[in-house]
């Protein structure tokens, strides 16, 4: 007990100093749908997974993701209930990321910075999602404007969050284990990854290779 009271009281002061940051970077919060059942969900989910009882997490990697949609719009609808409507995960916690970025670079912040969310398997009990708006049928065609916005905010979270030291594409999740992260306990629970194309997190690498953290 004493653990799990330290690990809330160390992800709270690191969302403290996080919204501490934000007022470097223009970011709009446009909250999806967040209710004592969203957190039931999450809590089910992390102890399904992750064998923790937990809502929320002390970040220690960013996912980047891009959305295979041609909108933000369209993205935020299909992330802002907080379940499942259809097919075997009916009922279970919806997929959601942190951040959505638009094509022009626009930053759109779903949920609070420490929430656990449902983006990348084996990694949501630490890791912050981006996800960008492109990437429809496979295609690589993320944005200059992209990329300098997940620039912009991966270095804010680090600021905000000392605790990150690795980001990695959603790609990247089975070269991403060296990092002693992932975590799952369902057997054969995967999917393999495209997102969000070499191309674009070779230029975030060379982008933060100064800022002394670990990419995959």
């Amino acid at each position: 007990m004493k653990k799990f009271l330290l690990t809330i009281f160390v992800a709270q002061i690191l969302f403290l100093n996080a919204v501490q940051a934000a007022e470097t970077l223009p970011i709009i919060y446009k909250p999806i749908e967040w209710t004592e059942n969203r957190e039931r969900l999450i809590e089910e989910y992390a102890l399904e997974h992750y064998g923790m009882a937990i809502t929320t997490i002390i970040p220690q990697a960013v996912v980047v993701h891009w959305t295979a949609t041609a909108t933000f719009e369209s993205t935020y609808n299909y992330f802002y209930n907080e379940a499942f409507t259809y097919g075997i995960d009916k009922g279970t916690l919806n997929v959601a990321s942190h951040f959505v970025v638009d094509r022009d670079g626009t930053i759109y912040r779903l949920t609070p910075e420490n929430a656990l969310n449902r983006h990348a398997i084996g990694y949501n009990w630490c890791a912050i999602g981006i996800e960008n708006v492109g990437g429809v049928n496979g295609r690589e065609d993320l944005t200059s404007a992209q990329l300098q916005a997940n620039i912009n905010l991966i270095r804010y979270l680090c600021k905000g969050y000392p605790t990150i030291k690795y980001i990695f594409g959603h790609y990247q999740q089975v070269e991403a284990r060296a990092s002693g992260l992932f975590i799952e306990n369902v057997p054969d629970y995967f999917a393999e990854k495209i997102d969000p194309g070499e191309k674009f997190m070779q230029a975030l690498r060379e982008n933060l290779e100064g800022d002394g953290l670990i990419f995959f």
